[in-house]
């Protein structure tokens, strides 16, 4: 018999990436018994698509893999010092994103039992980017200015807060899309998955233990997916949605320390579905006259199912567009800088034509559309000048 220490480190990792797969995959049905035991059950109401009550601390299965691996089994063969646990530098790496992570968590399962309000939810996000902000070196320090302008360097109370923004944006964007059946955890697959492709092949090396955490983290979400996917017997819930979307915030920061516009750019388009669909709703929603946090049934999933997709197509209508998003992130980072311009200038055309196809915005909200017509239909062009002469 071989000791497992006596293997190349790629079949010892990919042995870590399985068994943190199984760990997802035992301890869901688990969390399927214990969510109703607790409490934490996805009732149906008028916001939700669900029609009948749901275990919705799917999330802590997905937290139990992923710091079980990267506490106690990654830092035996990656970075160990002295054969001491707690002295390897991955150990010393990754604690403070499972701590940090591990509140996010907490507020999200007490979310998922008593409901908390948007404030509360906000204290537990932000004590947890404090964690990161103080223990790691994940900062949002610099921006680049796109096409050859300067580095701006941020004074340390400016990159704090931009610190803390990004990562409550991106989590509470993630936490967002988490209204179909399997649609956060899939659309965080992909995310993740194109992260850790970027981190290994554009990131220096040393920040290989980047992508050695974001692939646990994605074998951890896809031991969960089974579960997950439509029809789904257990919901992520605020608890996965949350460490989720947090833990995606912190991760692309470490790109973020790639100071290039590109390193800015790309988590952009990696995050693409859900930073468009909440960019979209806030937008949506001032329109309207209303408060731009106010929820509404008028999300990319909420619209898809309008058209008369099935839950089951719109999830992989979103999955598809994830995947474009992620495309053109992988394409950009090999791209020379006319080429960048002009594949984010046409993606951003192909967007904006889906958003007003599929009416995200707002009924006969629709301008570039409108502008299509206008330059093409010569009926409707004198419609117009007809209405601008009235």
């Amino acid at each position: 018999m071989h000791n497992l220490s006596e293997f190349p480190f790629t079949i010892k990792y990919i042995i870590i990436l399985l068994v943190t797969a199984m760990i997802a995959l035992i301890a869901t049905p688990i969390m399927v018994v214990l969510s109703r035991k607790i409490g934490a059950v996805d009732k149906p109401n008028e916001r939700r698509i669900n029609v009948k009550p749901m275990p919705s601390a799917g999330g802590v299965a997905i937290y139990l893999a992923f710091s079980v691996i990267t506490l106690f089994v990654l830092p035996r063969f990656v970075g160990l010092a002295n054969h001491k646990l707690v002295d390897a530098t991955y150990f010393r790496y990754i604690l403070p994103f499972v701590l940090g992570g591990g509140i996010v968590a907490v507020t999200g399962l007490i979310d998922d039992i008593l409901e908390l309000g948007a404030k509360s939810k906000l204290v537990g996000q932000f004590a947890g980017a404090c964690v990161i902000w103080f223990c790691t070196t994940s900062h949002f320090d610099n921006f680049k200015v796109p096409f050859g302008g300067p580095l701006l360097e941020f004074p340390t109370w400016l990159s704090f807060l931009a610190t803390v923004f990004w990562i409550l944006a991106i989590t509470n964007a993630v936490n967002l899309i988490d209204g179909l059946d399997g649609l956060a955890s899939g659309v965080s697959i992909i995310s993740l998955t194109t992260m850790g492709l970027v981190a290994y092949f554009f990131l220096d090396a040393t920040s290989i233990y980047l992508p050695i955490t974001i692939f646990v983290l994605v074998f951890a979400i896809s031991g969960f997916f089974p579960y997950n996917f439509p029809p789904a017997i257990i919901y992520l819930g605020d608890t996965g949605a949350l460490f989720l979307g947090f833990m995606i915030s912190v991760l692309s920061l470490q790109g973020l320390k790639n100071a290039t516009a590109v390193a800015i750019v790309t988590p952009m388009l990696i995050l693409g579905v859900p930073l468009t669909d909440t960019v979209v709703a806030m937008i949506r929603r001032k329109l309207n006259g209303g408060s731009m946090v106010a929820a509404d049934r008028m999300h990319l999933h909420h619209r898809l199912l309008n058209l008369g997709l099935t839950q089951h197509a719109a999830v992989l209508v979103i999955y598809g567009i994830a995947g474009v998003f992620s495309f053109i992130a992988l394409i950009l980072n090999v791209s020379s800088r006319w080429g960048g311009i002009f594949l984010l200038i046409f993606s951003s055309i192909g967007l904006e034509v889906l958003i007003e196809l599929i009416g995200v915005l707002g009924e006969n909200r629709t301008p570039l559309l409108n502008l299509v017509k206008f330059i093409g239909n010569s009926d409707y062009r004198q419609e117009i000048k007809r209405k601008r002469k009235m």
